[in-house]
């Protein structure tokens, strides 16, 4: 019930945010729009931990600025390896286990690897993953990384 109700909440927030008006007709619209997919996705039997993570709670608002952060420095240090006329890249593989317990976490630390320019997890095979970094030391800079550490504080552990 209490994903439910967050759910519900989420989505109604999300309305107001798209829309930007508030006139009453709208707000109410909102309303029934949400209570509706809250509706019809608890008929589906898909208001679970990985459909809704609540467990996540308030971590993911400080892990989104943490992660665009990092996006851009690697953007930044991707793109001055393009423009250096040596091109010194050293394409690597590495394969490490991560420290997340849950699907949603693994899931989440596979795609905050692949957003970030210059690494892609290529394979995420029960408790392990395989990234390929552009050079050697992206590709080592993902093994027991401060990325991984916040993403399982998300999870709810250090």
């Amino acid at each position: 019930m209490i994903r439910s109700l967050s759910l519900l909440l989420c989505l109604y927030v999300f309305w107001l945010l798209l829309s930007g008006f508030f006139t009453p007709f709208l707000m109410a619209s909102g309303v029934g729009s949400a209570l509706a997919v809250v509706w019809f996705a608890r008929r589906m039997d898909i208001v679970d931990n990985e459909g809704h993570p609540i467990s996540f709670g308030l971590q993911i608002f400080l892990f989104w600025p943490w992660l665009i952060k990092e996006i851009i420095k690697s953007a930044w240090d991707v793109s001055k390896i393009i423009l250096d006329p040596k091109l010194p890249i050293s394409p690597t593989l590495v394969r490490f286990k991560p420290s997340q317990r849950t699907a949603v976490g693994l899931v989440i630390h596979a795609n905050s690897i692949t957003l970030t320019p210059g690494t892609i997890s290529i394979e995420a095979d029960g408790n392990e993953f395989l990234v390929h970094g552009i050079t050697s030391g992206s590709a080592q800079a993902c093994v027991g990384s401060e990325m991984d550490r916040r993403v399982s504080l998300g999870e709810g552990r250090a």
